[in-house]
């Protein structure tokens, strides 16, 4: 009974810290009160956890202002866990400038969130229009009601996408956002079968948005790029050319990474 009721103290400690390091992260630079607020606990724990934090280097307090912030230490622990996907990184850069040149309009990086049904976003170029979409690097955003998400499901087993579909909760965001699990299904289908997907509203409301997935050597879609446009800026009449161009750039980053489709010869 103790040995259980140390292991439920620590796994509140733990969400404890987790909590005020996602206030921080969300809210920049906080004073205590507003900490210990957010993460509903009390003063005195949350400066205990704090004081713990900037002796690890974790976080720091500026003691003109009386308020706390993170330290780059986080940023080096996150890009050091993904140096196994410089290879991914740098195949993608390259066409994503390109998409960003050709057509002015936010292109997004996503990869598969493996602990929620969810896409984040790890690299992108933002619009050189003064109204666009702006994604912001780390957010997760749900797989069914992104282009990215979907182009990153449609291309797997059917087995895994059925057991990740039966996970999620079909949150509504956009006034076009997918509710159910048939209409989803139907998408995918339709998505693989085109090449490419595409959602209109359904993420955020008078956006619309392509995606492609991106291969590896192995014939996984490990990442998936998008491009997000305004409704009133997206042409009907350029939607060829667009297509056509997102296809033959996801193509080339594949092509990098040592991607070889099964048909070809």
């Amino acid at each position: 009974m103790a040995n259980s009721e140390h292991k439920t103290e620590n796994v509140a400690a733990v969400l404890k810290v987790f909590s005020v390091l996602e206030s921080l992260v969300e809210n920049r630079r906080a004073t205590l009160a507003d900490l210990a607020n957010l993460a509903m606990t009390s003063k005195a724990t949350t400066h205990r956890l704090l004081n713990t934090m900037i002796e690890l280097g974790y976080v720091e307090k500026d003691d003109d202002t009386e308020r706390y912030g993170l330290t780059l230490k986080l940023f080096s622990l996150g890009a050091r866990s993904i140096q196994d996907r410089s290879d991914l990184l740098w195949a993608a850069d390259r066409v994503m400038a390109k998409l960003s040149r050709l057509t002015g309009e936010s292109i997004n990086l996503g990869i598969m969130d493996n602990t929620e049904e969810k896409v984040v976003y790890t690299h992108k170029y933002d619009s050189h229009y003064n109204l666009s979409m702006q994604s912001t690097l780390g957010k997760r955003n749900p797989l069914h009601s992104t282009s990215l998400g979907k182009a990153l499901l449609a291309w797997r087993d059917p087995k895994e996408i059925e057991e990740r579909i039966s996970r999620m909760a079909f949150e509504v965001s956009a006034p076009n956002t997918i509710t159910d699990k048939e209409t989803l299904l139907n998408d995918l289908a339709i998505t693989k079968e085109r090449g490419y997907a595409e959602e209109i509203e359904e993420s955020e409301a008078g956006v619309r948005c392509l995606a492609v997935p991106i291969f590896d050597h192995l014939g996984r879609p490990v990442a998936a790029m998008s491009i997000a446009f305004p409704l009133f800026r997206f042409s009907e009449e350029r939607k060829p050319e667009i297509v056509r161009t997102i296809l033959e750039l996801g193509k080339e980053a594949s092509d990098s990474l040592g991607y070889v489709p099964l048909d070809r010869s």
